[in-house]
């Protein structure tokens, strides 16, 4: 890109569409998900000229979004959805809801019907009078509007990859009749650093008081959320965690913020928490807490659990300040990019650091005091379990010690969520990616790894999974197949839906419903759907497997055998839920 703030060359005429794919492109779009349809194909045919954006060709909409937001999630650019009218546009939105609710930056490019046939009843019409698309996506976007004039192509683009790409990011939807997409229009191309900001800002005054506030705490501890991994913060959470000696837990969405290996470690916190985050967080004796990058909501805090409360200071950093003291009260705000206010609070630290006027903490015995107290996870001894069917502790621990360090993990939700997040080990190189926070969309991980290994093709990208998640999207491995994209699905096949099903057993005295199906081959599907598939019964063929599939670049579903009746560490959310029921929350 050059320095000068000069327009690209420009052509005299072009079209909508290829200016779209123009601003696609100077954006790092290199790939778009998506399913053609009648009023979309003008979209399509400019692919087909234009080589440089892939198409990849999904089996839903829904699965299009998810990979849009996969491929955004491990690139930290665009990702892209190509809807045609109507249902096209509506099977989506649960995809794209999915990733406003993970801060995702998503464009989701729908047809419309020619402007000329708006309420007469043309085929998938989705304007004001039937299914109105643009007013349906608007609660799940952060912007949802109509291109009403061909010559605003290039002054909506912009609105919409300033809003999707700036503060707190997320999807937007770009509707487009079709009757509009060929218009001839003159060209007026923008640099991205002429129409967004690339800035990333925080509150010097802030993290001032939130310096002397953290050199004064004689216990304080760091909760760091999903906001550190999107803003790439993870080295500056590191220096700032060792520089004063801070505990750290992450949030389950924020796994992947801080190595679990690192003796500072307190692992996940909230949904699946590990005995070491609760033994800490909950105590009483936080005098200070300092949370990064999350919203505080229900999966991160047990329910909004009263004893998160620190005893005297209250520290919460977001990009957006619409979350902060949103359900704490916060003693100091701060908002900015996490990336950039935790280097300044490093900085800032050491500056008061090498006056003299405060002495370097240490907490390191006291942390390894407790740990050597407490296990690191429920039932430890579980997890050397031989026992068939196979425990899912021992399968996650064979996974643990089968995944490259730099693997791109993505999980679904559901049981395999509670799994994964409690057992796996976050350590430096790996990142993990799932939808239970606000949202929980089923499906998600299937189609988002596919989507994740297209951003990222050199790395090892594995998805976990449940088979309910994998029955509602696993058409979806047709989509790897028919691409070449080396993603591996490990299923825990317990023929349930069974976080729901132990939720239900333990709220009403073992009474089940609706929660259990007849056993799926899904080897068999998997390798009907022109993948690799094997069904694993037995703990010693986990890690074997696993790195098998890894190797041979091919798309791969192990089909995993489990104990369908452990129990998973789901009790926190039982406890919410049954506070919500009797209005307590």
């Amino acid at each position: 890109m050059p320095s000068e703030l000069a327009a690209p060359a420009t052509r005299a005429l072009t079209t909508p569409v290829h200016l779209i794919l123009d601003y696609l492109k100077q954006e790092g779009v290199r790939a778009v998900f998506g399913i053609p349809g009648g009023p979309i194909t003008p979209v399509f045919d400019a692919l087909y000229h234009d080589r440089s954006i892939r198409l990849v060709l999904t089996r839903h909409e829904a699965g299009a979004a998810f990979m849009a937001a996969g491929y955004a999630r491990l690139t930290g650019r665009l990702g892209v959805c190509c809807l045609t009218t109507g249902p096209g546009t509506t099977n989506a939105l649960t995809g794209i809801a999915a990733a406003k609710a993970d801060s995702l930056p998503v464009l989701a490019l729908s047809a419309q019907v020619a402007t000329v046939a708006f309420g007469k009843g043309q085929l998938q019409d989705s304007t004001y009078d039937r299914c109105d698309v643009v007013e349906m996506l608007r609660p799940v976007t952060k912007l949802s509007a109509m291109l009403a004039h061909p010559r605003n192509a290039s002054m909506l683009l912009r609105q919409m990859l300033r809003t999707a790409l700036t503060g707190r990011r997320g999807p937007v939807h770009l509707n487009v009749p079709t009757d509009h997409m060929r218009a001839r229009v003159p060209e007026t191309l923008q640099w991205p650093m002429q129409y967004r900001a690339m800035s990333r800002p925080f509150d010097r005054e802030a993290v001032k008081e939130a310096a002397a506030r953290l050199l004064s705490s004689k216990r304080p501890a760091i909760l760091a959320g999903h906001g550190v991994n999107l803003a790439e913060a993870r080295a500056e959470l590191l220096e700032l965690a060792e520089l004063l000696s801070i505990p750290v837990a992450t949030t389950p969405k924020g796994k992947g913020a801080f190595p679990e290996t690192h003796p500072l470690s307190l692992r996940v916190f909230g949904l699946a928490s590990s005995p070491w985050s609760e033994a800490y967080l909950l105590s009483g004796q936080v005098d200070t807490l300092f949370v990064i990058g999350s919203s505080l909501h229900e999966i991160s805090t047990q329910g909004w659990d009263e004893r998160l409360q620190p005893r005297e200071a209250l520290l919460q950093l977001d990009v957006d300040p619409a979350v902060i003291g949103r359900n704490y009260p916060v003693t100091t705000a701060l908002v900015g990019d996490a990336k950039a206010s935790l280097r300044e609070l490093v900085f800032q630290l050491r500056r008061l650091l090498a006056s003299g006027e405060h002495p370097r903490p240490s907490r390191g015995a006291a942390l390894a005091g407790l740990k050597a107290r407490v296990p690191a996870v429920l039932s430890p001894e579980t997890c050397g379990s031989d026992a068939l069917p196979m425990k899912p502790q021992r399968l996650m621990r064979e996974l643990d010690r089968a995944l490259p360090e730099d693997a791109a993990v993505f999980v679904d939700s559901g049981n395999n969520t509670l799994w994964a997040l409690h057992h796996l080990t976050a350590r430096g190189g790996r990142t993990f990616a799932h939808n239970w926070g606000e949202f929980g969309a089923m499906g998600f991980a299937v189609a988002a790894a596919i989507g994740g290994k297209v951003a990222a093709p050199s790395r090892p990208v594995v998805a976990i999974v449940g088979d309910g998640s994998f029955g509602m999207a696993g058409m979806e491995v047709s989509t790897a197949a028919s691409h070449g994209i080396g993603v591996v699905w490990v299923v825990l096949n317990d023929a349930r839906f069974n976080a729901v099903h132990h939720g239900q057993q333990l709220q009403y005295d073992g009474r089940t419903m609706g929660t259990e199906f007849l056993r799926m081959d899904l080897a068999a599907v998997a390798r009907g759907l022109g993948a690799d598939g094997l069904t694993l019964t037995r703990p010693e063929e986990i890690g074997p497997a696993l790195e098998a599939a890894l190797a041979s670049g091919r798309p791969t579903v192990l089909d995993v055998h489990i104990d369908a009746d452990e129990v998973p560490p789901i009790h926190s959310r039982v406890e919410s839920l049954e506070r919500f029921f009797t209005s307590q929350a």
